[in-house]
């Protein structure tokens, strides 16, 4: 009776002799509420409200405990991961995790309301309702990847394109991929740990080729994110060669431009001695007292306007 009290504290679903609880937002109160209902370790129960707990498995005479993280989509792009905990026995199955973990979320809801979904999901036992979970997320592992691997193609052009720098959307991409592989890795070393024993723990049927697809999976979502590292590497050495060959082009004109510029530079030191030059002061006047002074600026002003249409024209300003 006292387990069914506190039952009914939880969203949960039944199916035959089966129970799932979902607990989105773990609080004290509720992790309370489940070591009075099972018997969880203590530890376990802190290690569902914890964020940063690292992926393992922990085996009890009577349960399983396993922590898993899988990767959260949020406005097209990969935000972060979340951290899913399972508690599976016989007859339950436990999943804790944060309300960010929408496909769970969404399957939970698909087996509450269509009686045909929950039974197909839940099949007849915790270990095949725990590979219906598992399967889920992992799906939408290989799809965050594929999505990653798409926005790179979006990229291409801008990152063989001389006079475009890319290297801001190569940095986004590289850290994508980067915490990506840091979450799938460990992923797929849990769910080899899971071996054949732990699967047919909680299960009369074999369920060995279902996990086993599940880890096709997950593996191939690790070779995506591969060919999309190697393929980035790719791209940020492109990106920094044109980087280098546009700056080299720019020093040379500015070195060309100095060195042009030089002979104009020692003549104007000799018009600021004091001495009597052609075209200093006096010895030009057919535009009056200040001829030179007009003469000087107007050569001046126009060297400067032609370097600024020039620099303009080739994309410097």
């Amino acid at each position: 009776m006292s387990r069914d009290v506190e039952l009914a504290k939880f969203e949960s679903i039944k199916n035959n002799d089966l129970v799932w609880i979902d607990v989105p937002n773990p609080d004290g109160e509720k992790m309370q509420s489940l070591g009075m209902m099972y018997p969880f370790h203590e530890l376990n129960l802190d290690d569902c409200l914890s964020k940063t707990q690292i992926q393992k498995i922990d085996r009890y005479p009577d349960h399983i405990f396993i922590i898993l993280h899988f990767p959260i989509l949020e406005d097209q792009n990969f935000a972060k991961t979340s951290q899913l905990a399972i508690f599976m026995g016989s007859g339950y199955l436990v999943s804790v995790h944060q309300d960010d973990l929408k496909p769970l979320m969404e399957l939970f809801n698909i087996c509450k309301k269509d009686d045909k979904e929950r039974q197909e999901m839940m099949g007849r036992s915790s270990g095949y309702l725990f590979h219906s979970i598992v399967d889920a997320l992992v799906d939408d592992l290989v799809n965050i990847a594929r999505m990653v691997k798409g926005n790179m193609t979006d990229i291409e052009d801008a990152v063989f394109d001389e006079r475009v720098s890319a290297s801001k959307e190569i940095s986004y991409l590289r850290r994508q991929i980067m915490a990506l592989r840091r979450m799938a890795v460990p992923l797929q070393a849990t769910l080899l740990e899971f071996g054949n024993r732990d699967i047919q723990r909680f299960s009369s049927e074999d369920l060995v080729p279902y996990f086993d697809d599940v880890k096709d999976h997950v593996e191939r979502a690790i070779r995506i994110l591969d060919e999309a590292r190697d393929t980035i590497e790719i791209f940020k050495d492109t990106d920094f060669m044109h980087g280098m060959e546009k700056s080299n082009k720019i020093l040379a004109v500015l070195t060309i431009i100095f060195t042009l510029s030089i002979p104009a530079t020692i003549i104007s030191s000799f018009y600021g001695m004091n001495v009597s030059l052609p075209g200093s002061t006096g010895a030009w006047s057919f535009l009056g007292a200040h001829t030179t002074f007009i003469v000087v600026a107007s050569v001046s002003s126009a060297a400067a306007l032609v370097m600024l249409w020039y620099f303009h024209r080739i994309e410097w300003i």
